[in-house]
């Protein structure tokens, strides 16, 4: 299982952390990008770059063959799927290791449980970790069968798609009336979008906050979590700022949660770095799926207790054990991150171009993740990430005047950013008193749109 050549199968930012972790780990790294990506900066830092396909995600960082196609031309022994792409997809990783090659995260079998919310859910209920009252299994066929169900869970509540994921797939239904057509509609939704017809059904939550907690898993029986983060501050169910840890929340209880996650990853035979997400309101914590692979905000968590997870989500991947234990880990300080992206700061439409002016802050506490550069393209083809900015401090209080100073520094031209946005974030009384939800941001930007409209 041992590997010294990395194939890192993703683009960006992420790309640049995998290429970094393996040099600390003294590993060669090989970065395949698209044609829109040639000319990166990051690309050079690599051991060695190849070109897989032109700029559409489809004819390159999503085609598993072109992938290991490289991984074979290039002598790579491991694969890194970072996040997004393929990164959650249990095909690519059985084509991984059927081509001999090691993936560098859970096995496929764990990837297809948890990628469908009806199985993950199942078990994350045999391991005790608590979740959304609903149904049981995949709603059935029969209207009325549904109905008795969703009148035992209690409206509102919310339809969703088994294979579902990133927003797509739900509907939420207020009224018995509005079930059967909820129920047609998300149906026909998720075997178009998904392949997978089946449903499910949940309470619907009014005013719940968004709080995850990270795991590390070895081969070797460990499990540990690693504290948590709050992601409440999202629009259009994609996460904006992160922190940790979540503000305002008993320590106890998140103890006893992240024991249940580790005890759950025990029982589903998990290894590598992973995410457990809840909804939290009026002290209870609900499942709502795990992430099976290393997180965008994983910063935050990695400034609070200095573990460099990427490295060691690759020494997993190499079959050592964990270097520390559960009693090993604590919680220093606290920390905050903004995604930077290049779209308009309050219609969030896309701005791919050319960065002309790049100037990223820095000072005590402040850590910068962007593969950008002066002359950087931001193709539009992809996600719009184009920076992390995290800020850590002592306390809650002193990472965000960090990071309002390093958002007052950074200085990028060429392309729209949404810093307007994080800026009137931290500005925001409710968020700076730890006292958001989920919905929060995009009312607070509905309220802006029609006060400017008015005014």
């Amino acid at each position: 299982m041992t590997f010294r050549t990395v194939l890192v199968a993703n683009r960006g930012e992420i790309a640049l952390r995998v290429i970094r972790a393996c040099r600390s780990l003294g590993l060669r790294s090989i970065v395949v990008h698209s044609a829109a990506d040639a000319g990166a900066a990051y690309l050079a830092l690599a051991d060695e770059a190849l070109c897989i396909g032109p700029g559409p995600a489809a004819a390159s960082y999503l085609d598993p063959g072109l992938i290991l196609l490289a991984a074979n031309a290039t002598g790579a022994e491991a694969i890194h799927p970072g996040y997004g792409f393929l990164s959650e997809n249990a095909g690519f990783a059985e084509a991984v290791e059927r081509a001999g090659l090691v993936f560098i995260g859970p096995t496929a079998p764990v990837i297809r449980m948890m990628g469908d919310k009806i199985e993950a859910k199942a078990a994350m209920r045999r391991s005790g970790v608590p979740c959304v009252p609903g149904s049981e299994g995949a709603l059935p066929e029969d209207h009325a069968a549904c109905a008795a169900i969703a009148e035992a869970t209690g409206y509102p509540l919310i339809v969703k798609a088994a294979g579902g994921g990133g927003g797509r797939g739900m509907r939420v239904v207020r009224e018995p009336a509005a079930l059967r057509e909820a129920i047609k509609m998300t149906r026909e939704e998720a075997r178009r979008a998904f392949g997978n017809p089946e449903l499910y059904l949940e309470k619907f939550l009014e005013h719940p906050r968004h709080i995850e907690i990270q795991v590390l898993c070895d081969q070797h029986g460990a499990a540990l979590w690693l504290g948590e983060r709050d992601c409440s501050l999202q629009r259009r169910h994609q996460k904006v700022v992160e922190e940790a840890p979540a503000p305002g929340l008993p320590r106890a209880e998140i103890a006893a949660l992240g024991e249940r996650c580790a005890a759950a990853c025990r029982a589903i035979g998990y290894r590598g770095a992973g995410t457990f997400e809840f909804l939290y309101e009026d002290g209870l914590f609900a499942f709502i799926e795990m992430n099976t692979r290393i997180q965008v905000e994983h910063p935050v968590t990695e400034a609070i207790t200095g573990i460099d997870i990427l490295r060691e989500q690759i020494r997993v991947a190499m079959g050592e054990r964990l270097a520390f234990d559960q009693d090993d880990i604590a919680i220093q300080g606290h920390a905050l991150e903004c995604r930077i992206n290049a779209e308009d700061a309050f219609s969030g439409l896309p701005s791919p171009g050319r960065v002309t002016e790049w100037h990223a802050p820095g000072g005590p506490g402040i850590r910068v993740d962007s593969h950008m550069a002066p002359g950087s393209e931001v193709p539009p083809h992809y996600d719009s990430l184009i920076a992390k900015v995290i800020a850590h401090g002592k306390d809650r209080e002193e990472s965000l005047r960090r990071m309002s100073t390093a958002l007052n520094e950074i200085r990028i031209e060429g392309v729209a950013t949404n810093i307007g946005l994080h800026r009137l974030i931290l500005d925001d009384p409710d968020f700076r008193r730890g006292k958001t939800t989920i919905h929060h941001l995009e009312r607070r930007l509905a309220h802006r749109l029609t006060t400017e409209e008015g005014a």
